[in-house]
């Protein structure tokens, strides 16, 4: 009797413990999301529009376009088996700029640009831009995912994005596009 108690206390401790996330890293949805020479899809064709500059590293990534996992922890969606998708390139020098991401079938997702300008990989307001599928009006917080949430058919759908930066106590697209 004992021990279906110890055992018992032991599998409630197990399961009330939080689930241990894998290591961090930026790699994370890169091999999933990157396109393939000739891509037929399901992939998001991005065209950039609104650079402040060509410093720094474009990062694209998927989420699941749901108030609850957009822009989530990237390790707790893929420990959950949800999508998660990223792609990070070097901004050219000149031209146009376009971005290609897989997504695993046709269906509902929501996108998020950061224009990693000093390349710490993470977003810094004062620095960085952002933009996200639907380009909503920013405010002070994200937007919701309804509002940014788009449709990937089963070949390759274009999106176009606006970068936002900080302008005053916001942020907004500027005023010029490239």
């Amino acid at each position: 009797m004992r021990s279906h108690f110890t055992i018992a206390a032991s599998i409630t401790c197990l399961l009330a413990q939080p689930l241990q996330a894998m290591p961090s890293t930026p790699d994370l949805g890169k091999a999933e999301g990157q396109c393939r020479n000739n891509e037929t899809g399901p992939a998001f064709q991005v065209a950039v529009d609104g650079l402040k500059d060509r410093k720094g590293k474009l990062k694209l990534e998927v989420y699941p376009a749901n108030g609850t996992d957009f822009l989530a922890d990237d390790n707790v969606l893929v420990m959950a088996g949800k999508t998660f998708r990223r792609v990070e390139v070097p901004l050219p020098a000149t031209g146009a700029v376009s971005l290609c991401i897989r997504v695993p079938r046709a269906g509902s997702y929501a996108l998020s640009l950061l224009h990693d300008r000093d390349g710490n990989r993470k977003f810094g307001w004062t620095v960085d831009g952002i933009g996200f599928s639907n380009n909503p009006k920013l405010g002070w917080s994200k937007p919701s995912a309804q509002k940014v949430a788009i449709v990937a058919s089963s070949g390759i759908t274009l999106v176009p994005i606006t970068l936002n930066y900080r302008r005053g106590l916001g942020m907004s697209p500027l005023r010029y596009s490239n």
